[in-house]
């Protein structure tokens, strides 16, 4: 846990959590934008390009809720799961969201199963890469 002494881990912590938070809001943007909007490109194209950028927002999404919450706390796992079910409610909801109230989006049970996948990929691969990238948890120094 943190205390008044750690203020760098403090500051490595809220920064993480920004940014955390700030990813979020630009996957609700991007998940928000009007599908006239969006490059035209060929539809199969686009279907096998859009479920690796739906996997790959999600899979940055809980890298950085794991590298900002799990970090600091004693029940790691307990934390990680939470973030990791708050990531696939999230994409949910945003398909849930496209199909109702942004326009002309559709909801796509697909690009919720992309999105939950990368999701789940960030959960299991993120021991294995603060192993294999230790910077990757390391508090600024100030």
């Amino acid at each position: 846990m943190l205390d008044g002494a750690s203020c760098p881990t403090f500051f490595f912590v809220m920064i993480n959590r920004v940014a955390t938070v700030v990813w979020a809001l630009v996957i609700l943007v991007l998940c928000a934008i009007p599908g006239r909007d969006l490059p035209n490109i060929s539809w199969l194209a686009l279907l096998a390009f859009d479920k690796w950028v739906h996997a790959g927002i999600f899979f940055v999404l809980v890298l950085l809720f794991l590298r900002a919450n799990v970090l600091e706390l004693k029940s790691q796992l307990v934390v990680a799961r939470m973030g990791l079910a708050a990531a696939i409610v999230y994409g949910g909801l945003l398909e849930l969201m496209q199909g109702a109230l942004f326009e002309e989006r559709t909801a796509d049970v697909y690009d919720f199963i992309a999105n939950s996948f990368g999701a789940v990929l960030g959960f299991v691969l993120f021991p294995r890469l603060i192993k294999k990238f230790p910077i990757l948890i390391r508090p600024i120094k100030l």
